[in-house]
């Protein structure tokens, strides 16, 4: 690969590499270095692409088996609240705030679906093969999110 096409996927994938990244971490940081690391793996690899879409399957697959190695090593730093992260987001109203928070605060198996479905675009078959769970299993995950991000929005709405 040369460096002009190695370019061209950093600018194309870097940011959902990284919020991939982040739904595991929870950590800007450390999701910038899980992120960093795919896109190292993919400049080192010595196999060529097929195509586009190999080449963003498996940035992504990359990426989540590298946030798995990172959550059990014995290196994981402490991580800041993510409000304060959430504030440097920007978001354009409070109920864009009040979702990702309640995404934030999903544990991680349904985070990560979530993610991939709505904001990647993957097919329930495309994050079973990257998550390597059943298809089934995805389903019943983003059942289970869908659930929960509901209860825990429409409780805020309540308290207010």
């Amino acid at each position: 690969m040369d460096e002009a096409q190695f370019t061209d996927i950093v600018r194309r994938y870097r940011d959902h590499l990284f919020a991939i990244a982040f739904q595991y971490t929870k950590n800007a940081a450390d999701a910038d270095d899980m992120a960093q690391i795919a896109l190292l793996k993919c400049y080192q690899a010595a196999a060529p692409f097929e195509s586009e879409a190999h080449i963003r399957h498996w940035l992504i697959r990359v990426t989540v088996n590298e946030c798995k190695r990172y959550l059990v090593s014995p290196w994981r730093r402490y991580t800041a609240p993510i409000e304060d992260y959430a504030e440097t987001l920007g978001f354009e109203t409070p109920e864009q705030s009040a979702l990702f928070l309640a995404v934030m605060d999903l544990p991680q198996k349904y985070r990560v679906p979530i993610h991939l479905y709505y904001y990647e675009d993957y097919s329930v078959r495309e994050i079973a093969g990257i998550l390597g769970i059943r298809e089934s299993a995805v389903q019943t995950r983003l059942l289970r999110a869908r659930r929960k991000l509901k209860d825990k929005l429409e409780g805020e709405n309540d308290a207010e």
